[in-house]
C-alpha cells in the first residue's frame, strides 16, 4: 500500500522518539536531560551494563556508539518488534491517533469480513479455555500435567479442551448472537446430514491456539484424548484466515524473541514448541502437521538468517531433514540458510528436555550442522566408492544435486564446500587445507638419507611445478587431470596446498583472482620463478588446451616414473642400514645388475635416465651413490667372509 506525500513527516512530528524507544530501556536519569530531548540507556541491541544508547529526541534520530546501531522511530519498532515496514508505521500510527491511508473499498470489504472471522476465532479461544476448568476435561488436565506444564504454561498458551458433544462450541456461539455461516467460515463446524444442523469440528481434544504473525487466532490444533481416534492431531480446515502450509505455530512470540536475539528453533509439533519456549528457547516454532514448505522457509528467513531445524536423529527424522534440504536448495540466497540439530535417537526436543535439561539442548542447537554436511552424509553415506566408475556416480550425483541452487554464488560455494569434502574421503592420509594453514601431506615412513634426498627430489619437485603452472595457466584442463591430482604426494606443501585449490576452484567464473585470494601472490610467483617452468611452452604460451594437455600429461609420466626410480633406491638403503641377509643381497645384486644394463643402453641412447631393475629409470648422479653403497655393502661381505673363514 502506497502512503500520500507528507504522512509519514506528519507521523514523525506527532511521535516522541523518547516515548516510543523508552518501553524497550531503562533511562539513565544521571546522564539524560528530558527538558533538552537528550536521553541515555544501556542499548536494547547488544548486551551492556554501561549507557551507551543515545536518543536525539528533537532530531528523532539514536545511536548506540557501542554496536553503532542508528536509525529514527520507524527503524526501531521495525528492529524491536521484528515487524515489516507497513507493519511499522501501523504501529506508530495507532500510537499518535492518526488512521490509516483508506484503503479501496473492495479492500475495506474483506478486511472486514477478515475482522468478523477473527473475533469468532478469538470468541473460541475463550470457548475452549473454560471448557479445560469443566469437570469433563480432568482427563485432559491430567494429561497436560504429565506433560510438565503448570497452571500458568497453560494459561500462557491459552490451551483449551474441546468437549466431546457433537454441538458444544456450536450452540454456545448460537447463544452468543454468531450465525452458522461465520462458523462454517472459520472452519470451526460442519455442515451435517440434510436438515440437521452444523457439528463441531474438534470434540473430545486438548486445543492449542494458533495465531498469525501479528498473534490473531487464525486456526486450532487439537490433540486427541481418545487413543483410538483416527488422527491424533488435527488442524483447522483450509478458510479465509487459516492455511496450514503457509503457517508456523508461535510465529509471532518467535518473531519478536529472535529481535532480541533468540535463535529461530523448528520443531514437530506443539508441545515441542511449548517445551522449548518454556524452556528458554523462545524462538521455537513449528509445521503444522506437514513438512517444511517453501512458504515457512520464507517465513523463517524473513525473523531469522539461520533457523536450526531441530529433529529426531532416527531414520524418520533424517528423512525429514532430506525433505527440508530438497525443498530449501533452490531457495538459498546469500545469508539465508539452515542449520540441522540432529537429537539422540528416539528424543523429541520435549523428551530431551525432561532427561538431561535445557544445557543439553542448548549445546545441540550451538553445534548444529550447517545443511552441506547433512547434503554430503545423505549422498555418501554407506557407499563405497573403491572405483573410477563409482566415484563418477557420485560426481555426477552431487553435480545434480548443486545444480538445483539458483542462486550461481551459493552454487560456486557448495561446489568447493563439496569438492573439499570429496577431496578429505579420497585422501584419508591428509589433513584438509585451508588459506591458512598448509596442507600436511603423508609420506613413506622411511628415515632419511642422501641417497634418497638428491637431485631425484629436486627433479620431482620441478615437474610438480610445471604441472602445477600449467593447469593455473589452463584451468579447464584441471577436470581431465582430477582423479591424478587427487592420488598424487607432493612433495613440497606449497604445491598440494596449488593442487588443492585447483581441484577446488578451477570452475569458479575468475579461477585466477580466486587462486591469488586463495593463495597469496607470493606463492604463485614463487611457482612460476624456476626457469624451468618459466620457459615451459604451455606455460608461456597460454591459450592452446592441447599443448597444455599433453604436456600434464607427459610431465605426470616422467613423475610417476622418477618416483618410482626413488622407491627402489629408498628401499634399497632401508635393507642395507637394517644388515644384510640373503634377501637383501640379492635385491642389491639385482640394482647392480640394473646399472650394468643402463650402462650397455648409455652407448646406444644419450638419455639423460637409465632403466632400473623394477623397469623404473635412474638418474646418473643416484647410480653413482648406488656405486658407492654397493662398495660399502661388498666391502662388508668381504670382511664378513673373513670373520667366518677365522
Amino acid at each position: 500500500m502506497s502512503l500520500p506525500p507528507g504522512f509519514l513527516d506528519e507521523l514523525k512530528t506527532r511521535i516522541s522518539l523518547s516515548q516510543v524507544v523508552g518501553r524497550k530501556v531503562t533511562w539513565d536519569v544521571r546522564k539524560s536531560n528530558q527538558g533538552k530531548g537528550d536521553m541515555w540507556a544501556p542499548c536494547p541491541f547488544h548486551q551492556e551494563k554501561s549507557a551507551s544508547f543515545h536518543v536525539d529526541d528533537r532530531k528523532g534520530f539514536y545511536h548506540c556508539f557501542g554496536c553503532h546501531e542508528s536509525g529514527d522511530a520507524i527503524k526501531f519498532v521495525r528492529e524491536t518488534e521484528n515487524v515489516s515496514f507497513m507493519e511499522a508505521i501501523e504501529i506508530l500510527a495507532g500510537e499518535a491517533g492518526m488512521p490509516m491511508p483508506a484503503k479501496d473499498p473492495q479492500a475495506v470489504e474483506k478486511a472486514d469480513a477478515r475482522s468478523r472471522l477473527i473475533e469468532v476465532m478469538e470468541q473460541a479461544v475463550q470457548y475452549f479455555r473454560l471448557q479445560l476448568k469443566t469437570m469433563g476435561a480432568a482427563d485432559a488436565r491430567a494429561y497436560l500435567v504429565r506433560r510438565g506444564l503448570s497452571e500458568a504454561a497453560q494459561e500462557r498458551w491459552e490451551i483449551g479442551f474441546a468437549p466431546s458433544g457433537w454441538q458444544g462450541l456450536s450452540d454456545a456461539m448460537c447463544a452468543k448472537g454468531v450465525a452458522d455461516d461465520l462458523l462454517l467460515e472459520a472452519g470451526l463446524v460442519k455442515t451435517g446430514r440434510p436438515g440437521k444442523p452444523p457439528y463441531d469440528v474438534f470434540r473430545n481434544r486438548i486445543m492449542f491456539p494458533i495465531r498469525d504473525v501479528q498473534g490473531r487466532a487464525i486456526g486450532f490444533g487439537g490433540r486427541a484424548m481418545d487413543p483410538d481416534d483416527k488422527a491424533k492431531y488435527l488442524n483447522s480446515p483450509e478458510t479465509p484466515l487459516f492455511d496450514k502450509s503457509r503457517t508456523l505455530y508461535n510465529l509471532n512470540r518467535a518473531r519478536e524473541a529472535s529481535g532480541k536475539g533468540a535463535t529461530v528453533i523448528v520443531a514437530e509439533g506443539y508441545m515441542d514448541v511449548i517445551s522449548l519456549s518454556e524452556a528458554g528457547f523462545a524462538g521455537a516454532v513449528a509445521p503444522l502437521g506437514t513438512a517444511v514448505t517453501e512458504d515457512q522457509l520464507r517465513m523463517m528467513w524473513r525473523i531469522a538468517d539461520e533457523p536450526v531445524i531441530a529433529l529426531d536423529g532416527d531414520t524418520a527424522g533424517l528423512r525429514a531433514a532430506h525433505r527440508v534440504i530438497d525443498t530449501a536448495l533452490p531457495l538459498l540466497e546469500a545469508g539465508k540458510g539452515l542449520r540441522f540439530c540432529l537429537l539422540p535417537q528416539g528424543m523429541d526436543p520435549d523428551d530431551l528436555l525432561k532427561a538431561q535439561g535445557a544445557g543439553a539442548m542448548q549445546k545441540l542447537v550451538m553445534d548444529a550442522r550447517p545443511m552441506v554436511d547433512l547434503l554430503w552424509q545423505r549422498e555418501t553415506e554407506g557407499g563405497v566408492f573403491d572405483s573410477p566408475e563409482r566415484r563418477a556416480a557420485l560426481d555426477k550425483a552431487l553435480r545434480a544435486v548443486i545444480g538445483r541452487i539458483a542462486d550461481p554464488h551459493i552454487r560456486t560455494h557448495y561446489g568447493s564446500a563439496i569438492k573439499d569434502k570429496r577431496w578429505t574421503l579420497f585422501n584419508p592420509r591428509r589433513t584438509s587445507w585451508t588459506p591458512k594453514q598448509k596442507v600436511a601431506v603423508a609420506t613413506p615412513n622411511t628415515r632419511a638419507s642422501q641417497l634418497a634426498q638428491g637431485n631425484s627430489r629436486m627433479d620431482e619437485m620441478l615437474r610438480e611445478a610445471v604441472i602445477l603452472a600449467v593447469l593455473l595457466r589452463h584451468p579447464s584442463v584441471v577436470a581431465q587431470f582430477e582423479d591424478a591430482l587427487e592420488r598424487l604426494e607432493f612433495l613440497d606443501s606449497d604445491h598440494a596446498a596449488i593442487a588443492h585449490a585447483l581441484l577446488l576452484y578451477h570452475q569458479d567464473p575468475d579461477p585466477a583472482a580466486r587462486m591469488e585470494a586463495v593463495l597469496g601472490a607470493a606463492t604463485l610467483e614463487k611457482l612460476f620463478a624456476p626457469r624451468h617452468v618459466s620457459l615451459c611452452p604451455a606455460v608461456r604460451n597460454p591459450g592452446d588446451l592441447d599443448i597444455a594437455s599433453l604436456c600434464v600429461a607427459e610431465e605426470l609420466a616422467k613423475l610417476h616414473s622418477r618416483r618410482g626410480a626413488r622407491h627402489e633406491i629408498e628401499e634399497a638403503v632401508r635393507d642395507a642400514e637394517s644388515g644384510l641377509n640373503e634377501g637383501q643381497t640379492w635385491r642389491l645384486g639385482q640394482a647392480v645388475e640394473a646399472r650394468n644394463r643402463a650402462e650397455r643402453a648409455e652407448n646406444e641412447d644419450r638419455t639423460e635416465f637409465e632403466i632400473g631393475a623394477n623397469g623404473a629409470r635412474i638418474n646418473r648422479d643416484e647410480r653413482l651413490r648406488l656405486d658407492s653403497l654397493l662398495e660399502q655393502i661388498n666391502t662388508g661381505k668381504s670382511g664378513t667372509k673373513a670373520r667366518d673363514s677365522r
